[in-house]
């Protein structure tokens, strides 16, 4: 089986025929939530059931950044480089101080308890984006079944301020989240209502106003198939590049499938790392994996 499926010529570019999709570790729970440390030369990524944070090392190295961890979910980096994350138990969001102490940004809206944060992204202006479904908290398996008091949403958070925003709420069940280099579009996962027979899956996208502090559109961007959307990342020529039952899909910015990187695996989440951010790491359900690509994840710092 060929590693990748070029479906559109625009492909051919950023597959290389020489780079080997490689295992680097397997055996775990399930994967999530990965992020780059180009300074420490290191990826983290949540192994969510077993609320544990996994750290690889390019030595071929897996040890246990974390445990427990809250039940952590997806993770970025804010504008000091310090681990920002959503944790599962505390219904929050959570930073990692640059001496080690973990501080809760944020965990209530309007007075009442966020469901479960799933996935977060910072943008330039030093605000933090982040979806907060309810899947965290519909079983004991992610980290505990608890009763939901808010309805799935996006939401933005002024660290400066602590003003939290509701950006969106037209959502059964929204997930992964990127921007686009120019961060005038945001890309968000819909996956839809957990245990639904017929749930709401695609990619939508959001036009940003230029203050940053409004979002309209959200129109229907891309549907994966087969499975559906969960993490996604943006390259720096505008790419998304999205999880999907067989692997990863490469979406142009005109929402055309451009081609898939096949993975023995269903795929939760990806991040771009490594050397120059080419190399995409990828979870796939209880394994880890990584190819070369000739693109750059836009993703920073």
């Amino acid at each position: 089986m060929h590693t990748f499926e070029i479906l559109d010529e625009r492909f051919r570019s950023y597959a290389l025929p020489n780079a080997p999709l490689v295992q680097l570790g397997e055996g775990f729970s399930w994967l999530e939530g990965p992020v780059w440390f180009a300074d420490q030369d290191c990826l983290l990524f949540s192994d969510l059931p077993a609320d544990r944070i996994m750290r690889w090392t390019p030595d071929g190295v897996i040890s246990v950044f974390r445990s427990p961890s809250g039940f952590a979910n997806g993770h970025t980096r804010d504008r000091e480089g310090r681990l920002v994350g959503c944790s599962h138990q505390a219904r929050g969001l959570t930073r990692t101080e640059l001496d080690g102490r973990i501080t809760v940004l944020v965990d209530r809206f309007d007075g009442k308890r966020l469901n479960s944060p799933n996935d977060v992204v910072c943008k330039s202006d030093g605000t933090i984006w982040f979806t907060d479904p309810q899947y965290g908290i519909n079983t004991d398996y992610e980290g505990g079944k608890e009763t939901a008091e808010l309805s799935p949403a996006l939401y933005r958070l002024d660290v400066e301020s602590g003003r939290l925003q509701r950006m969106a709420d037209d959502f059964d069940g929204p997930n992964g989240l990127a921007f686009s280099p120019d961060e005038s579009r945001l890309y968000v996962a819909e996956s839809g209502r957990q245990f639904a027979v017929e749930p709401k899956q695609h990619i939508r996208v959001f036009d940003v106003e230029a203050n940053g502090q409004r979002l309209s559109g959200g129109r229907a961007f891309h549907k994966i198939v087969p499975g559906f959307a969960d993490g996604i990342r943006v390259d720096v020529e505008g790419n998304l590049w999205s999880s999907a039952a067989n692997g990863v899909h490469c979406i142009a910015p005109d929402g055309t499938l451009l081609g898939t990187i096949r993975v023995p695996h269903p795929v939760a989440n990806l991040t771009f790392g490594g050397r120059n951010r080419s190399q995409l790491f990828i979870c796939a359900s209880q394994a880890l994996y990584a190819i070369y690509t000739n693109t750059r994840g836009n993703q920073r710092p």
